[in-house]
């Protein structure tokens, strides 16, 4: 069985062919003269005369000029070359918007007197941090995670190493209180897109460095949730025990050991077994990681550049089992499914940490699966992307993707473990549940499989109130060879996806199930799913004709899909779109299917 250390790579990068935004249009941009792109780790883009600077640091002395320019109504936001999305200025962060039940005044992080410090990579010969699965870690290393959490804990809120203060980080980038330097009346939001993975890996990396420092050990890393494998799918034991600085009260009582997780949970609890509740997540892993993830441009999320709109779409991970696994730990008996179940808390439960760096680790894992395909991104737009986050002394620093796409010289790894979802195939299950219906399944659920309504290309876009059917054309209506398949990845795209951004959401999409609910545990019918997980934006930010809303897309790979449906002669496909929470509010634009690199 494949492991981490057998599958890891090195880096790897992988270039989009397209340079225009993710809405197919070019960047909108000022009349102002082209900047190059220089920085110490090289590459230079530039014209001819140009003058050279670091155009990070004419970006943030835009960032003030552009704000009150713009305030005045007599300057667009104005870009220098490329796209990226460029360091927010924290002296310019506002109030996050909070729901009425939030008990914090602001996520902002405290001030600094000093501008931001470009990150240097540790050390070469500084400690290698292993960070360890949380379900077999030791008594020593427990009490050592322990004691530097209370440490964070003991310090001042206004400490930006304090456990309150790293809290707020999340909340800060996720819930709209940034905009993206110069353009002051956006909002700057990390997930859904390529950003995701990048930002919180460098989210840990501080955050493990400060708990190191405060316990005067250099070589501590921190545990990973290891919810992929069956010795991992519950709350590790070092969360849940209520004598520890590790629990965090606001979680589903439900969901305590031995419950196992569900990794595809969407707010009901399932008729599983343990046996079947285990093959149900090695399924959903390998569908996501696999299935769904067959290039970097799906693996990592929808170009995210300066000037967008913010949740251009997610990436299998971060829809599935990231969103679910919030959505299962957070308190129902809360307003707000606080701790986990909405981004401007997560921060503050213990777990999150660790989830989140199971999502981290799989991003080395996905790597390590196909060396030659699986790479990281080369658009420099990714790679100048850039955050601000304080170090353990504590300094401002200003840190870009391209700084965090190698763990090894940023001194960390993880612990082996097996992986056991990467033999986990879905099966194509619906003719022989249609002879002998589900042992997972309720008639009631199987009767509601039944009742579905079909809308026409030309219905949408549509309110998902129940399941819909829709026939769609395929680009090609012909098998296509394995060299053709490597070159393009067939596509479906569900655009124009629209739901307010603080309810909890989720539909399921299903190819070729006359009868969806028939599908079962793990079925090979079930194209992925999209998941929103509550969060909420800046009252100040112009949100146009979205209000609270957001408007995103999901992308689901379809090649290995169809190849065992058998469907890659057929000339069209019936889509099926199951709500499964939020019903009835979350609008789609549409459905189509696109060939793509």
């Amino acid at each position: 069985m494949a492991s981490l250390s057998q599958l890891i790579a090195k880096p790897a990068t992988f270039s989009l062919s397209s340079p225009r935004t993710s809405s197919g249009l070019k960047p909108r941009r000022a009349a102002v003269q082209r900047v190059s792109c220089a920085s110490s780790s090289g590459g230079e883009r530039s014209e001819p005369g140009a003058p050279k600077h670091d155009r990070r640091d004419v970006l943030l002395g835009l960032g003030a000029l552009g704000a009150s320019a713009a305030a005045a109504g007599v300057l667009s936001p104005r870009r220098a070359g490329a796209d990226p999305i460029a360091t927010p200025d924290i002296s310019t962060c506002g109030p996050a918007d909070l729901p009425p039940s939030a008990n914090v005044l602001t996520c902002c992080p405290p001030p600094s007197n000093a501008l931001p410090v470009d990150f240097a990579p540790p050390d070469a010969s500084s400690p290698l941090r292993t960070r360890p699965a949380a379900h077999s870690a030791g008594a020593d290393y427990v009490a050592k995670f322990n004691a530097a959490i209370a440490a964070m804990k003991a310090l001042p809120a206004d400490d930006p190493r304090s456990f309150a203060a790293q809290a707020s980080v999340h909340c800060a980038y996720c819930d709209g209180s940034y905009s993206p330097e110069g353009f002051p009346g956006a909002e700057l939001q990390v997930h859904n897109s390529w950003l995701f993975l990048p930002f919180h890996r460098c989210y840990l990396y501080f955050f493990e460095r400060i708990l190191g420092s405060l316990v005067g050990d250099p070589s501590f890393g921190i545990p990973f949730w290891n919810w992929d494998a069956p010795a991992g799918m519950r709350m590790p034991p070092m969360y849940t025990d209520q004598s520890s600085q590790l629990f965090d009260p606001r979680r589903d009582a439900r969901h305590l050991p031995p419950e196992l997780i569900n990794l595809d949970y969407n707010g009901r609890e399932p008729l599983f077994t343990d046996r079947q509740q285990i093959d149900h997540n090695l399924r959903v892993m390998y569908r996501q990681m696999i299935s769904l993830s067959p290039t970097p441009s799906l693996f990592f999320g929808s170009p995210y550049r300066a000037g967008d709109e913010p949740n251009q779409g997610p990436g299998p991970v971060e829809n599935i089992p990231h969103g679910p696994v919030h959505i299962w730990c957070g308190d129902p008996r809360q307003p707000e499914r606080e701790d986990m179940g909405n981004f401007y808390s997560a921060g503050r439960d213990p777990l999150f940490y660790a989830h989140h760096a199971n999502i981290d680790r799989l991003w080395a894992v996905w790597k390590g699966l196909d060396a030659r395909r699986h790479t990281d991104l080369a658009d420099p737009d990714w790679l100048d992307a850039s955050f601000l986050f304080y170090d353990e002394t504590p300094k401002l620093v200003r840190i870009r993707v391209r700084d965090v796409l190698d763990t090894d010289r940023l001194r960390y790894r993880y612990q082996d473990v097996p992986l056991p979802w990467t033999t986990a195939r879905p099966r194509t299950l619906t003719q022989r549940v249609e002879s002998s219906p589900s042992s997972f399944l309720t008639p009631t659920a199987l009767a509601a499989g039944a009742a579905k309504k079909a809308a026409g290309a030309d219905k949408f876009p549509i309110t998902l109130d129940e399941a819909t059917s829709v026939t769609v054309r395929r680009p090609v209506a012909s098998r296509r060879s394995k060299a053709e398949k490597a070159a393009k990845e067939e596509v479906l795209v569900i655009d124009g996806i629209e739901v307010d951004s603080d309810v909890a959401a989720k539909f399921d999409v299903f190819i070729n199930a006359d009868d969806h609910s028939a599908v079962g545990s793990g079925g090979r019918e079930l194209a992925g799913s999209f998941v929103n997980v509550p969060h909420r934006r800046q009252h100040g930010h112009s949100h146009g004709k979205n209000g609270r809303g957001i408007r995103t897309k999901l992308r689901l790979a379809l090649t290995e899909q169809l190849e065992d449906l058998k469907a890659e002669d057929d000339e069209s496909i019936m889509v099926t779109l199951v709500p499964r929470q939020g019903k009835g509010k979350v609008k789609i634009g549409g459905v189509k299917i696109e060939l793509m690199r």
